[in-house]
């Protein structure tokens, strides 16, 4: 099972808190064998999606050149998928998942929407994590 993740950045501290509980909870949720978490390590829920499917035993691959180059996680990915300059990036992450994790507020015109509505378009289920509370820096 391939996973997705897409999220916004900029979330306050006690957002970062409940997202990754969510995110943890999700991830769990999955056996181990055959899990791989697809992300391009961007900051904030990219990263700790990653990071939560490593912890629990799964895989990683990673989308285009993430945030930090020098990141660890970069090291302990399987794959790493980089991208032509003006590649679709959200028609390549579409492309490699069964499900894709959207950390969205809900709001309309943000690339985050764009991809939910992308991928209910194609069939592709998507997990919306924003947990009660939440907030955007």
């Amino acid at each position: 099972m391939h996973i997705g993740v897409m999220g916004h950045r900029g979330l306050s501290e006690i957002t970062e808190m409940l997202v990754r509980g969510e995110l943890w909870s999700l991830i769990t949720g999955y056996q181990t064998y055959g899990l791989v978490g697809v992300s391009p390590l961007g900051e904030g829920p990219e990263t700790w999606f990653a990071r939560a499917v490593l912890e629990h035993g799964g895989t990683l691959e990673v989308l285009g050149t993430p945030d930090d180059p020098a990141s660890p996680l970069l090291r302990q990915a399987r794959a790493v998928h980089r991208l032509s300059p003006g590649t679709d990036r959200t028609a390549a992450l579409l492309g490699l998942v069964d499900e894709l994790v959207a950390v969205w507020d809900g709001e309309p015109g943000t690339g985050i929407a764009d991809a939910v509505a992308r991928a209910e378009a194609q069939g592709t289920y998507v997990h919306i994590i924003w947990p009660a509370g939440s907030e955007r820096s």
